[in-house]
């Protein structure tokens, strides 16, 4: 479980093709100085396992689903990407809850100024779109971020500054494809009511049971 509060930008040092699969070889010397074997850290927004540790960097293995899901494949060494370790207790939640577990593989669309900050429009399928709401959040890249608007579209979001320096979305373009996770407490509320629905009689049931026991139908 992660916060979407990045705590560095790392860098790649190697991309290695290995079958459907991609080995990640990430340098952030200030943030892997105590990393250990099997410790999970989110690499723009996508859950992965530190599989080796070396002078070059930390090793993780990228499985074909993850590859596929995610835009990790288009990766390239010399790309900078977002980092950040798992929530441990007593750590403070800055952020919402991100799981890690990319929902879709957005683009963007835009991004304009707007005052001190700038509106980042994304297209987004309705596997993340349907779970956003205004004020709700949303994570781009790892990023948690807070939705501004929802359209047929997509979404958008706004940027501060701290956030466009301290993190990869300040290099952002039109067109660039960005890892996209929806609130997981709005899945859940979707989940609960997509069941309360299915059990739910028709409306018209109670009605007719009614007409039935007065003798006015069969």
């Amino acid at each position: 479980m992660f916060t979407g509060i990045v705590e560095t930008v790392g860098r790649v040092a190697e991309v290695t093709p290995a079958g459907q699969a991609v080995r990640l070889v990430l340098s952030a010397p200030e943030l892997f100085a105590d990393v250990a074997l099997g410790e999970s850290i989110a690499v723009n927004g996508v859950c992965l396992t530190v599989a080796g540790i070396s002078p070059r960097g930390v090793r993780f293995d990228v499985v074909p689903e993850t590859v596929q899901r995610t835009d990790l494949r288009e990766l390239r060494p010399g790309d900078r990407v977002n980092l950040e370790r798992a929530l441990r207790p007593g750590d403070r939640l800055g952020g919402h809850f991100v799981q890690g577990h990319v929902d879709a593989v957005g683009t963007v669309r835009s991004i304009e100024r707007a005052g001190a900050a700038y509106l980042l429009r994304v297209q987004a399928p309705p596997a993340v779109t349907d779970y956003l709401v205004e004020k709700g959040s949303v994570a781009i890249d790892g990023v948690s971020l807070t939705v501004v608007d929802v359209d047929a579209e997509g979404f958008s979001v706004a940027l501060i500054p701290h956030t466009l320096a301290t993190t990869t979305l300040g290099q952002r373009q039109p067109g660039d494809r960005v890892n996209l996770e929806a609130d997981i407490l709005g899945k859940y509320v979707a989940r609960q009511l997509r069941l309360r629905t299915a059990a739910r009689p028709p409306a018209e049931e109670p009605l007719l049971r009614l007409l039935q026991e007065e003798g006015y139908t069969s």
